[in-house]
């Protein structure tokens, strides 16, 4: 069945294999970035099934406008995919405020922005599916990634609450937790580097930063395929609340919730029996 699918950062990387893969089965797709002649380009040029239009996710004001020309040239929104993000890379003394703060300003408030523009129009329907990116750095925290993961555990935790809110009114959630795909994360339009140096940590800092610079186009992950993957959860009946994708993901996952299974089961005897108790 055809769906009106919004997508977010489909300029590039997984944002059009998404995009293209959807208005080839069939759906009609609001294709969505800061630079919209670079997504017609990237998706082939005009088509009845799609409507491409700028959407800074930063704004409020952009994503509201966004919506709106979306209901009304498709009349609904089916599928919110909050795929649009960037990588604040660097140890957390080297990155500057004002870098931390627009890492999680994009990343978090962002798909925030988006989704509070998209939720009335799913709730009149009663009925949406909210897919928001995120990543398997929102699940396990990993060495010159401070401000990414940050911003991605926020997204999970913001992400596991809100479908209490709105899974009543028919609308589910879904978590993608990617490990490391061919994204276009890794080029210059996507990553910035920290700011600021300091002595102790910048041996640690060149290695680490060429370390992740010679990954880009060279991680194992294929986009395309996990667009398709994602095509298929929303189609599902009942959508998994995460979906944690890759083959170097899936097993970190794992020994993550095996490791605060552990720091659990470690914590019981100190952990336990804190309720307050009445002094005679």
């Amino acid at each position: 069945m055809s769906k009106v699918i919004f997508v977010t950062g489909a300029g590039r990387g997984l944002g059009v294999d998404i995009a293209r893969q959807a208005l080839a089965v069939g759906h009609q797709v609001v294709a969505t970035g800061r630079h919209p002649a670079n997504v017609l380009e990237a998706l082939g040029g005009e088509q009845d099934n799609l409507l491409v239009t700028t959407l800074d996710i930063t704004r409020a004001d952009a994503a509201q406008a966004a919506v709106d020309a979306a209901v009304t040239r498709f009349g609904r929104i089916d599928v919110l995919i909050n795929n649009a993000a960037t990588f604040q890379a660097g140890y957390f003394e080297e990155i500057s405020d004002a870098q931390m703060r627009a890492q999680i300003e994009t990343n978090l408030f962002g798909p925030m922005n988006i989704t509070r523009a998209v939720l009335p129009v799913m709730r009149a329907q009663r009925s949406g599916r909210i897919v928001t990116i995120s990543s398997i750095a929102g699940l396990v925290g990993q060495e010159f990634c401070v401000a990414y993961a940050a911003s991605k555990f926020g997204v999970e935790g913001w992400t596991e609450s809100l479908r209490y809110d709105i899974e009543p009114y028919g609308i589910r959630t879904t978590i993608v937790e990617p490990g490391f795909f061919r994204t276009e994360l890794l080029v210059d339009a996507s990553t910035s580097w920290a700011e600021l140096s300091i002595d102790d940590y910048a041996e640690r800092t060149k290695t680490t930063k060429a370390m992740w610079q010679s990954m880009n186009g060279q991680q194992a992950g294929d986009p395309a395929k996990l667009a398709g993957a994602l095509l298929k959860v929303i189609d599902l009946d009942e959508p998994p609340l995460r979906f944690v994708a890759g083959d170097d993901a899936i097993p970190t996952a794992e020994a993550k919730g095996q490791e605060i299974t552990a720091q659990a089961t470690a914590s019981r005897t100190l952990g336990s029996g804190l309720a307050h108790t009445d002094v005679a």
